[in-house]
C-alpha cells in the first residue's frame, strides 16, 4: 500500500500515512490532533533511475529512434 508523508501547519510534525491510492488526496489529521495538514511531495516518486541522476531525454525522434527510418 503507498505511503503518503504529510506535514502538520500548526506544529510543524512530519508524519506518513499508508492508504490506497484511491485515498491519496484524503485529509489526514496530525497525530497531535491538529487538522490543519499538507500533503508533502514525494522525491522518491520523481527520482529517475538508481543514482538520482537525471535521465538523459531520447534522440532520434519520438520513440528514441527504435521505431523511425
Amino acid at each position: 500500500m503507498p505511503r503518503y508523508e504529510f506535514r502538520c501547519r500548526e506544529c510543524a510534525t512530519t508524519f506518513e500515512v499508508s492508504r490506497p491510492m484511491a485515498a491519496s488526496g484524503d485529509p489526514a489529521p496530525c497525530p497531535d490532533g491538529h487538522a490543519d495538514t499538507v500533503k508533502l511531495l514525494s522525491v522518491a516518486g520523481l527520482a529517475r533511475g538508481g543514482d538520482g541522476a537525471s535521465a538523459a531525454a531520447p534522440t532520434g525522434g519520438c520513440c528514441g529512434g527504435a521505431c523511425c527510418g
